[in-house]
């Protein structure tokens, strides 16, 4: 730096002097002084035009300033000093530090600046105009002007030269005449704070005012067609930009410096900061604030300030929202916390307000000052209506001490953000003009370390409504559907099976407890209720089925069974009477015995002596039929199968008569969504894993449109069964939900045999529900389209279509637990017929045929190619062999109508066989079918077939009742019923 003061610094003082003086020097000085250029090293300098010499004159007097101040300001200003003990003197100091580090970067790029014209005036043949870097990076060197003029201005709005003058003021007196050599024109009377703001603005104003006289003269000397013409005119544009800007920050600073003597000291500490400039204030325009009260309306350039007496109402910009008012003078401002308005006296007055608040709020939004002035900016002039930003709530209420930070409308939460409270409660979703709205996740700690209450839900207008999924601190989870906060409408509830008395609740809830129908295990009692209940208590008609294998009826109240009831034991024995509230027989009753003795008198126990009756023992009865047994089901007639499950398909109905909204389906339907037990402690569950809200609508659409084109009946089975087997498909999930309920009612405890014709209403049930929900979704996918509805099907029709296409479809996923109750109800007939089959198994072909007196000229021997002694000897499992296989694909599939069409296909082969021994066409009566079919039926060994013949026949469409599916269902019935009885015929025979 020591080279720029040579012989040539007093022609720059003096060039610098005249501008302190406010003489810009004039371009025809500028050019008489080139002379000073001549010497060796500037003998090319008429090749290169004058006002780039003008412009290395410009560069090296700014330089030198720079380097003159730095000495002789910033550095005595720093030099050591105790260390400032108070907050003020600290803050001070940061920014005199910020200060002289700009000023050392500015004095960089000038002398860059400086170098590069340097090399062009020496070399002009082989250096272009462009290589200046005035030129080719007039955006850098402005952003290091604003970094200059930014530090500068916060100094002089919180006067940290007067401070820090102050602070040294001896050694400032001592220097004050070489202050004032430096400063010409300088006051004796001044103060030496004014004289340093004056030495540290007049240098940067004059150079950049006259870098723009330069330039514009510049391009003046370049034809239209020259390459640098256009950096020229960027390169003026953004200098004559950077005055008007310096111009403005230096009035505001101005102007926020003078705010703080008309402030008192204690408002003073609480506004003055660097990063405050005072935009408007009302005692220059005055303006009067409703409904809040205001002495004075300060705006900053980034938060609007009222004050009143000794309060200070701080609002941030960013959280500022501009609305015009009724009349011309008035105009309305929205806040997170208050909507108030500015009143002016005229209509000029509140246009100034209105457009130096709007205009500030768009320039705190961007984050950066406005270029080259505020409101000139390319931004537009009017403020975003969406935001996002940070603010915590104070006012008294749900979000009080609540920090929110995510995305406003109007001066509300509004879209996706956090909520954060003191207490550690933590909310992450989705909000609607200030409250929760849409799907959330809340986390609520607990007393107990590091627990904590977990809420994924839908929220409606600030409360949990629709589905959810609740983990507790106590290990529970809730999964079902809320209302105002509360579990309501269909949900499950279940503790882990570690927790001291696990439980499972599957069933209805109202405003928070168990009501109406549902299901629960006690694990530590092993049993389940099924029911009803009320106030979270079990009252109605119910049902106790335990593991042992009791089954209990009767009435509930206050979660005890009072009045008449019913017992049934695994061994079929039935009691029918009163009991007590422990469900023991008490008072008068009747004991059914599985041999059908009957006891009938009074019941009574007592501590350590049992039971003991009074009473009359019959023993004159026959044993009951089996098909009287298995009448014994519970729950048919208490709890009508329309109303058991209203929870689950209510809502659906609900949703579908809503016209199918895409934004409700996954509050209704629920989502999927992974634990946070291990992820309460980051904000990873902020991206859990669930279907995803913003995709409802068009896969709704989607969804409409399919069923719309798959009317045709066999188009419809495979789209209901794409829709079925589909987890995200509002038909997918509703049958999920459907098998949830089963699986909770008759798997596990529930496998008992008198729960079987419960059950099997149930899946019909369900069958006609879900049926009816396509019919739903139909008939809003035509709305859409603006078609007529179709017209409601008759129960008939119903009932066809129910049995023809939805039940074959749904029997799959309640298969498992329904047949498991077939099984058992008919077990005991099943093993007389399975002990039937190996006695069977015994008889070679011919023997069997022969036992089963079925007609010697039916026996299928042609078929086989062996000699006569080998065919009485060696056709064991070869006679009838295709109707065999052929039934036996019976067990390969559930639906009754396939099942059917296996046996019809089973007879057809059976006549078939017969027809090629016979050599022609031969219709089999019943009396030659039957044995054929109990001999085909014995070689298939079909395992369970009573209980398969059951379900077939429950399940089976009405329209086949006494048809030929009926005919060739009984006549499998009766060799069912034949093979059980054979036992005792295999033992009458001479060769047993």
């Amino acid at each position: 730096m020591g080279s720029l003061l040579s012989s040539e610094v007093g022609w720059s003082w003096a060039f610098w002097a005249c501008s302190l003086r406010g003489h810009p020097a004039p371009m025809a000085a500028i050019r008489s002084n080139l002379a000073w250029f001549s010497g060796p090293e500037s003998g090319t300098l008429a090749m290169c035009s004058p006002e780039e010499a003008a412009l290395l004159r410009l560069e090296e007097v700014f330089s030198a300033t720079l380097a003159r101040i730095n000495s002789f300001v910033l550095q005595p200003l720093l030099e050591a000093a105790p260390e400032p003990s108070d907050p003020w003197g600290r803050e001070c100091l940061q920014l005199l530090q910020q200060l002289h580090r700009s000023s050392q970067q500015l004095w960089e790029v000038t002398e860059e600046s400086l170098h590069s014209l340097q090399e062009r005036l020496r070399h002009p043949d082989s250096i272009s105009l462009e290589s200046l870097l005035l030129l080719h990076s007039a955006d850098r060197v402005l952003q290091v002007h604003l970094e200059y003029i930014e530090s500068y201005t916060s100094c002089v709005a919180v006067q940290a030269f007067q401070k820090a003058v102050k602070r040294r003021s001896e050694y400032w007196q001592g220097q004050r005449k070489a202050l004032q050599q430096f400063l010409s024109g300088m006051s004796s009377e001044g103060s030496v704070g004014t004289a340093l703001v004056q030495a540290l603005r007049q240098p940067l104003t004059h150079h950049v005012q006259q870098c723009v006289l330069l330039l514009l003269s510049l391009r003046d000397t370049v034809g239209e067609s020259h390459p640098t013409r256009e950096l020229l005119v960027h390169a003026a544009t953004v200098f004559g930009n950077l005055q008007s800007f310096t111009r403005q920050e230096l009035e505001q600073a101005m102007a926020t410096q003078a705010l703080w003597h008309t402030l008192s000291s204690r408002l003073r500490d609480v506004l003055c900061t660097p990063a405050h400039r005072l935009l408007q204030d009302s005692q220059d325009i005055p303006v009067t604030v409703t409904p809040l009260r205001a002495e004075r309306v300060l705006l900053f350039d980034d938060a609007l300030v009222l004050l009143q007496g000794h309060s200070v109402h701080t609002f941030d910009l960013k959280l500022v929202w501009v609305e015009p008012g009724q009349d011309g003078c008035m105009f309305h401002l929205l806040t997170p916390e208050e909507e108030f308005s500015l009143c002016s006296k005229d209509p000029q007055g509140r246009v100034a307000w209105q457009r130096k608040v709007t205009q500030a709020v768009c320039q705190t939004l961007r984050g950066k000052k406005d270029f080259p002035v505020l409101g000139a900016g390319l931004e537009p002039s009017e403020p975003p209506t969406c935001r996002c930003g940070a603010y915590t709530f104070r006012a008294e209420g749900r979000f009080s001490q609540a920090t929110y930070e995510g995305e406003w409308y109007g001066g509300r939460p509004h879209g996706k953000g956090t909520l954060k409270w003191p207490d550690g409660r933590n909310h992450v979703g989705d909000f609607c003009q200030g409250l929760e709205h849409g799907f959330g996740i809340r986390l609520v700690p607990q007393a107990s370390e590091d627990k904590f209450d977990c809420y994924k839900c839908h929220w409606r207008e600030g409360s949990m409504c629709g589905y959810g999924i609740c983990e507790y601190s106590t290990s529970e989870v809730y999964k079902g559907y809320f209302q105002e906060g509360l579990r309501h409408g269909f949900g499950v509830l279940e503790s882990t099976p570690q927790t001291p008395q696990p439980c499972r609740y599957t069933g209805h809830w109202e405003r928070g407890q168990r009501s109406g129908y549902g299901v629960q295990d006690d694990g530590d009692r092993g049993e389940r209720y099924i029911g009803m209940w009320q106030a979270d208590q079990r009252h109605g008609p119910g049902v106790v089925v335990t593991q042992a294998g009791v089954c209990y009826q009767g009435t509930f109240q206050a979660d005890k069974m009072v009045g008449p009831g019913i017992l049934l034991s695994e061994d079929d024995s039935l009691y029918e009477g009163t009991f007590a509230r422990d469900l023991t027989f008490v008072g008068k009753g009747k004991v059914t015995f599985p041999n059908g003795f009957t006891l009938e008198g009074s019941f009574g126990s007592g501590a350590g002596r049992g039971l003991h009756t009074q009473g009359v023992l019959d023993t004159a009865a026959l044993p009951p039929d089996p098909g009287s047994t298995r009448k014994r089901q519970l729950g048919l007639g208490v709890f009508p199968v329309e109303s058991r499950w209203q929870g689950v398909y209510g809502p659906f109905q609900d949703f579908v008569q809503a016209g199918c909204p895409g934004d409700l389906q996954e509050a209704l339907l629920g989502f999927h969504v992974q634990s946070s037990r291990e992820l309460r402690k980051s904000q990873e569950y902020l991206c859990c894993e669930r279907t995803h809200p913003e995709d409802h609508a068009g896969r709704m659409e989607d969804i409409l449109e399919e069923l719309l084109q798959h009317r045709a009946p066999e188009a419809l089975q495979q789209c209901l069964r794409k829709a079925l087997s589909n987890s995200l498909h509002p038909l997918g999930k509703l049958l999920r939900t459907l098998m949830l309920t089963f699986q909770a009612t008759y798997s596990g405890i529930g496998a008992n045999k008198h729960l079987q014709g419960l059950a099997q209403e149930e899946v019909k049930q369900h069958a006609q529900e879900l049926w009816a929900a396509y019919r739903g979704l139909l008939q809003v996918a035509l709305q859409c389209k603006g078609q007529v509805p179709e017209e409601d099907q008759d129960a008939e029709t119903r009932d066809l279509q129910v049995h023809r296409l939805m039940l074959p479809l749904v029997l799959p996923s309640f298969y498992s637990e329904l047949f498991t109750l077939y099984l058992l109800l008919h077990e005991r007939e099943d093993s007389l017929y399975s002990q039937g089959i190996a006695n069977l198994s015994l008889f070679p072909d011919t023997k069997l045929l022969e036992f089963l007196d079925v007609q010697k000229h039916l026996w299928p021997l042609k078929d086989l190619t062996l000699t006569t002694n080998q065919r009485y000897s060696l056709v064991r499992d070869k006679c009838f062999l295709s109707a065999t296989e052929c039934l036996q694909k019976m067990i390969t599939t559930v639906d009754p109508r396939e099942k059917l069409e296996v046996l019809e296909r089973t007879y057809g082969e059976i006549e078939a066989t017969v027809s090629r021994m016979l050599g022609q066409e031969h219709n089999l009566p019943m009396d030659d079918l039957l044995p054929l079919l109990i001999y085909v039926v014995s070689r298939a060994q079909i395992q369970h077939l009573g209980a398969e013949i059951h379900l077939i026949r429950d399940m089976m469409a009405p329209i086949h009742t006494g048809g030929l599916y009926d005919f060739l269902l009984t006549a499998l019935e009766s060799c069912y019923e034949h093979i059980q009885k054979e036992d005792m015929r295999l033992h009458r025979l001479p060769s047993r």
